[in-house]
């Protein structure tokens, strides 16, 4: 799993190694880490990591040692792997129309972030929706995908995917 964390250090030599040591004791691998000297709070320094463990029980393991070395964790948090898609809709469409048509395909597929933009009439009838949209897996895409290109035939909607990628 991958974990971003914000902790704090004392500030003195020796205490960012002290901090990124425990990561591979747990089998952990360091991604990132950014040691800001520059937000000191009580004689800590802020430090943000993201990192991989192999298990929450391995993360409950680096939390402990951690704490068993005057580590502060201020937020720990998993990160969440997204796979994006956009979407233009040109039709005769509305907003509640709109609504219903994310409110169905979240009922397909988990939608972790859904964006909309919506503009006024083209012509008489005619109106465009961007919609972007994240999912968990490239499963999930596929299923979005499909159920984006029915939705829109069954609609009339002309559908244009992925045209921010």
């Amino acid at each position: 799993m991958m974990v971003n964390a914000d902790i704090f250090v004392r500030d003195v030599p020796g205490q960012l190694v002290g901090s990124l040591e425990p990561i591979s004791l747990v089998d952990g691998n360091i991604v990132g880490v950014v040691h800001n000297r520059e937000n000191i709070v009580n004689g800590r320094i802020a430090v943000n990591l993201t990192f991989e463990v192999g298990s929450a029980e391995n993360l409950e393991k680096l939390k402990n040692i951690w704490k068993s070395r005057d580590v502060m964790i201020s937020r720990i948090s998993s990160v969440i792997e997204t796979f994006p898609m956009e979407y233009l809709l040109i039709g005769d469409i509305g907003a509640s129309q709109i609504e219903r048509l994310i409110e169905n395909a979240g009922k397909v597929v988990g939608l972790e972030s859904v964006d909309v933009r919506f503009s006024s009439k083209i012509s008489s009838k005619e109106r465009t929706a961007m919609i972007s949209a994240k999912v968990r897996s490239e499963d999930d895409l596929e299923k979005l995908n499909a159920f984006m290109m029915t939705a829109c035939k069954r609609a009339k909607i002309v559908y244009i995917r992925g045209v921010g990628q």
